[in-house]
Parts: C-alpha cells; structure tokens; sequence
C-alpha cells in the first residue's frame, strides 16, 4: 500500500493500556504539521484574554469618574454634566471600553479562522489513515468485526477529534490563562485574600468535577458501546432485508434492536441522574466562593478601603471566571467522552496488518505467470486444518480447474492467491509467481495482476457504469462499453431507461444474480489482468446465459494464466488440467478424458451431474438428495 503524507503513525497501542495523555500525544504529529498556526492561534488567544482582562479594569475607571463627577454636581459646582463627563475623560473611557471589548472579539475570531484549517485537516488526515487501514487488514479481521460499529467508532472518533480541539483551545486554556491574569492582578493590586479564595474555589471545583466525572465515565462507556451494539444489529438486520421478509421475522428483528434499546436507556437513565448530582456541587461551590469574595469587598467598600469601581472590578472579574467555570464540568465531561471516543479509533490503527508486506518489498514481476501452489498447508483456526500438503502448476497461459465438494478447500486457494491469509513459513509450504513467492512482494502489484471473478459478487451502491469502471477507474466511456460488451451484458443495459447511469442499489439487489455476475465478468475483462481467477463464474446464469458466457471466458482467458474453480464440470472440459480435490486434500488429476477414464471421484461427478441433467427438475432435485452432492 502506498503511504500517504500524512504525519508518522503513532506507537499502537492496545486499548487496555491507552490513557488520555497517550490519546493526546497520539494527535500531536497532526497538529504539528500547521505549527505556525497553531502558535499564531494561541498568540490571538492570549492577545483575547488580555483584552477581555481590561474590560472590567476600564469599567471601574469608568465608575469611578462618574461617582466624582456625580460628587461635584451635587456639590453645585457642575451645570452642564455632560461637559463634565467629555473633559474629564470618562467619555474617552467610554471608547476605551468599546475599543477593549471588539478587541477581545477581534483576537477570538483571528484564533478560529486561524485555527479552523488545523483541526480540519487533522480530522482528514486522520479518518483517511483509519480507512486505509482497515483496508490493509486482513480479511479475518473484517470477518471477526461488525461493519456498522465499526464505522460508528471512526465517526465518534473525528467528531470526537473536532471537540477535544474545540474544548482545548476555546474553553480549557482560555479559561486558564484568563484564570492565571486574574489571580496575578488580584495579588498586585488588591490584597492575596482574593487571589487566596478565588484559587481555592477553583481548585475545589476542578477536583470535584474530575473525581465525580471519573466515576461517570463507566456510565458513558456503556452508553457507547450499547449504542454501537444496536446500530450493528440494525444495520445487520436491514443489508439482510430480503431474508428477514423471507422468514417472516420482522417482529423478532425488532425485539432483538429493541432488546439493545432498553439496556442503552438503562444506561442513559443513571447517567442524567449522576449528572444532575454534579451539576448541583458544582454550584454550591462556585455560590460559595462568590460569597466570600463579594463580602469582603463589600466590606472594603464600607470600610472606604475601595471604591464602588473596585467592588464592580471584583464582581465582574468573578462572573468572568465563573460564567466559563458552569460550562467546565460540561466541557470536561465533553472532553472525557471525546478521548474515550478517540480512544477507539485510536484502537482501530492500533489493530496489528497480519499480512504486512515485508520491507523493502518488490514488486510482483510478471513475465509468464507462471503459477506454483508448493506444498501448502492452511488452517483459518489451529484446530481444524483445510489444505494438506498441496502441490500443483499452472503453466504459463494455460488453464486449470479445481472441481470438488463442498468444503474442499478450493475458495481458500483464491483467498491464498490474493494474500488475504499468508502462509505459514516453517510449515505452510509456498505459493509463486513465475518464481517469486507472493509472501515476498507489494500485495497492490500482487493483486493488480490477478482478475477475479467471484461466485458472490457484491457491487456498489451506484451506478453500473461505475461498477464496471471500478475494474480500471482510469478508463475511457468505449473500452467500459467494450468490457460490457465481451461480458454480453451491453444489449441489457441499453435496454434501461438509464442505460449505464442506472444504479444497482445495496449490494446490487436491483440486478438479478445473471446480471451481477455480467458485471463482475465485464469488470475484469475491463482489468485485463495476466492472471485470472474464475471462482464459480457462471453459476448464476442460465443454461443458455452460461454458454454464451462461457465461450467468452474461453476467450478472455486465452494465452492468460487461469485457475478456474467449478462445481459445474461442464464448465471446465476444456482446461489443459483438472485438480480434483476431497477434505483439503489431491485426489485426482488430468485432462477431462483421462480422468473419466481413471473412473474415480470426478468420474463419479461428472455421472451423477449428466444424470441430473437429463432428469426432470424435480427428479434431479431428489437425486441431489439421494445421491449426495455433485
């Protein structure tokens, strides 16, 4: 896989062991990237807070000459007080005002424009280096996952990435800074009690937020994964639309979703309750501090120690501390649930490729294509082995066939050709590729030079242009229409009222399993691979489909290396070799007719599905049942 631009990957680590700084410092390479943004940004933010800082300093000056001017009215020496007002300066106070607080507006917008292109672009840089990820997994993992909780978790964790930025920067840090100006202008101005108090009350409030939070967190956790629960069994439930109206189990489906429902209420239900207990020590906590701050200022005032304006400096001073503080247990409550989310996308990359490319690996050269399975052992699980020790060529340009039961291994060799397991390399034998073991080169070159066309073909939701297209996206209108035509599919689709803009819908359940399996056939045509690989390519069509069909695969795979797999072994008469394999194992091998005449298990085959063939429908099905299976 190509590597993108994006920042150096961050250390994987399991999600046992992650905390929240790791979560952090798992961000920071893509934050790092705009580091001149980022000290810009938090420039403005400081710039903000100094301003916002001499809002209420001007305010009190503010009162104060109006309480004079006030004084000298009532003292009769003032007629005109608004002339008073304008030489005594309280009116350039007055702009001063003004100009402070659109300064403080000013710096807290450059921060977010500043700052919008950092969080943004770590949010992509991110959710992409996810996505190639769970595409450079192995195919167990995806067997062992959930679709839908899965893409649930990476859009918690980008939105998630969004907050935890959004809550730093424009309520944590500028409500410490703020915190920090305020404390050390309490101490150079007035007296340490205010600077003792507030810091008091400050710490009080954190600690009490942390600790309750913390014990919430559990609460939220559950939310969280009942939430993906449910979403994953809804999503499960509706790509299976057609079986559940099979079975009549639209009621059961919904119980099952509803089951999942409940547990999530439960869940929410004692997190309100615990939230409404944090929300009301919160406020005690800030009541009581305000209490104290704002009696001994009044004091002071009685006492003529201070000014009316001093006493509204403190009080405004403590709504501009407090204010942010009611919004701090939100945000950091906010902020936990973001890392958590974080956490499990982190979790995502974290995930171990177990089929890596080796370093420094080359890439797959194709000269022949030539194809060699030497001695290959394979078990999905250690308990029960699928292939035993097989061994066999497929010459450059010629065609093989794999006939057998069900169950004999023969899908997991194309799963094995296309590295989506590796083998073992003590004990798993090799596969190679005009010589060179698959294990040693890129997958991307490896996969480039094998076409399928798989027995369950599953298109994208889109149009059937694009899902021919998909075999080469870089090809022009004509050799799509050329691919659909090889494929006999182009007569059908000039037939819709959209002709090739028409879209196959979910899974391509719009399209009968003929048609979607012309489309598969028509996308590798349009690949044009050297290597192709037929796994059951016909077994959607009908008789007179699959003929036609046929004789085109025939054609396509001329001078192409092809492994064909087959269950009808009229299909595959004409392949220069024919493996026949039972339990993981060889049985059988030669061309068609010395394999009849060898009168084995494929001779056995090929009787019982010429019996099937001349039977009615209903006989030949009860001798599928009689006679086992062909």
């Amino acid at each position: 896989m190509r590597r993108s631009a994006a920042p150096s990957d961050p250390v994987p680590i399991s999600s046992s062991a992650r905390n929240d700084w790791q979560t952090i410092l798992s961000l920071m390479p893509y934050l790092a990237t705009y580091k001149w943004r980022v000290i810009i940004a938090l420039s403005c933010l400081i710039g903000a807070k100094v301003a916002n800082l001499g809002v209420p300093i001007v305010m009190k000056r503010i009162v104060d000459g109006l309480a004079s001017v006030q004084h000298l009215t009532a003292l009769g020496r003032a007629q005109h007080a608004p002339g008073i007002v304008l030489l005594s300066g309280v009116g350039l106070l007055v702009v001063a005002y003004a100009i402070v607080r659109l300064s403080t507006s000013l710096f807290t917008e450059l921060r977010e424009i500043l700052f919008s292109k950092v969080t943004e672009s770590a949010v992509r840089q991110l959710a992409l280096k996810v996505f190639r990820h769970l595409h450079a997994l192995s195919l167990r993992f995806h067997l062992d996952r959930q679709t839908g909780g899965m893409s649930r978790d990476i859009e918690r964790g980008t939105r998630g990435i969004t907050q935890l930025i959004s809550y730093s920067l424009y309520s944590i840090l500028p409500t410490l800074v703020e915190v920090s100006l305020v404390l050390g202008f309490f101490v150079v101005k007035y007296e340490a009690y205010y600077a003792v108090v507030t810091f008091i009350a400050l710490a009080v409030y954190i600690v009490f937020t942390v600790k309750v939070t913390e014990w919430r967190t559990h609460f939220r956790r559950t939310m969280n994964e009942l939430d993906s629960r449910a979403n994953s069994r809804a999503i499960d439930s509706l790509l299976n639309y057609e079986t559940v109206k099979y079975f009549g189990n639209e009621e059961w489906e919904a119980q099952r979703y509803d089951e999942n429902l409940k547990r999530y209420r439960t869940a929410a239900i004692r997190s309100q309750n615990s939230l409404s207990a944090l929300n009301f020590g919160q406020q005690a906590i800030i009541g009581t501090g305000l209490v104290f701050i704002l009696w001994r200022a009044t004091e002071g005032v009685m006492a003529g120690r201070l000014t009316l304006g001093d006493l509204v400096l403190i009080n405004t001073f403590m709504l501009q501390l407090y204010i942010p503080l009611n919004f701090l247990g939100v945000i950091y409550r906010e902020l936990k649930q973001s890392l958590t989310d974080m956490d499990r996308m982190f979790s995502l990359l974290g995930a171990a490729r177990e089929v890596p490319d080796a370093p420094d690996a080359p890439a797959l050269a194709v000269r022949g294509a030539q194809v060699r399975f030497e001695h290959v052992n394979f078990a999905y699980e250690p308990a029960r082995q699928i292939l035993h020790d097989v061994s066999f060529t497929i010459p450059a340009g010629t065609t093989t066939a794999v006939v057998g039961h069900s169950g004999s291994g023969k899908s997991t060799l194309a799963r094995l050709m296309f590295r989506f397991y590796d083998l073992d390399r003590s004990t798993g034998g090799a596969i190679t590729i005009d010589g060179q073991d698959i294990r040693d080169v890129t997958q991307d070159s490896l996969r480039a030079s094998i076409g399928i066309v798989p027995q369950d073909t599953v298109l994208f939701n889109d149009t059937i242009y694009y899902n021919i297209a998909y075999g080469r996206p870089e090809a022009t209108r004509d050799e799509v229409i050329a691919a659909a035509r090889a494929a006999h599919i182009h007569d059908f689709i000039e037939t819709l009222p959209a002709g090739y803009d028409t879209p196959v819908g979910e899974r391509g359940l719009k399209l009968s399993g003929g048609e979607k399996q012309r489309v598969a056939i028509a996308r590798t045509v349009l690949k044009n691979p050297p290597i192709l690989l037929f796994d059951e390519a016909t077994s959607a069509l009908d008789s007179r489909s699959e003929r036609a069909i046929q004789h085109e695969l025939d054609q396509i795979a001329r001078e192409r290396t092809t492994l064909i797999i087959a269950h009808r072994l009229s299909t595959v008469v004409h392949a220069e070799q024919i493996i026949v394999m039972d339990r993981g194992r060889i049985v059988e091998r030669g061309t068609h007719a010395e394999l009849l005449r060898a009168d084995g298990l494929f001779a056995q085959m090929w009787a019982l599905q010429q019996q099937r063939a001349a039977l009615p429908d209903e006989t030949a099905e009860a001798a599928v049942v009689n006679g086992g299976e062909a």
